[in-house]
């Protein structure tokens, strides 16, 4: 088997009409169609997607003080400071890398932590 490329990750959100601003404001992602019957969003990043998909309860808690060490999403941006910007403006927690490199984490409405990192 050779694996060449990652196609999407799917999360589980409660709330999709929360989630959709978190993902389309906060983070600022571009939906894309789908034409699947249940409920959920689409987003494009590159190459890549996320998509949401709705599910009654999600039971995410992180088993790590540091958030880091737990299952995530990392996604790449452009100026992590301007990012972080953007988080606090919209009352996003957040918490720095544990290894003291250009990144931060932050969790969606439903608990799922992403991580944002400068390359």
């Amino acid at each position: 088997m050779q694996i060449t490329q990652c196609l999407h990750t799917a999360i589980l959100v409660t709330d999709l009409e929360r989630s959709e601003h978190f993902y389309s404001k906060v983070l600022a992602l571009s939906k894309v169609e789908r034409s699947l019957k249940f409920p959920g969003t689409w987003y494009q990043i590159g190459n890549y997607q996320i998509h949401l998909i709705v599910a009654p309860t999600t039971k995410i808690e992180p088993q790590n003080e540091k958030w880091g060490r737990n299952s995530h999403i990392a996604l790449s941006v452009v100026d992590l400071e301007a990012a972080k910007q953007q988080l606090l403006n919209y009352n996003c927690l957040i918490q720095p890398s544990a290894s003291g490199r250009a990144a931060l984490f932050t969790q969606d409405p439903d608990g799922n932590i992403i991580e944002l990192s400068q390359q």
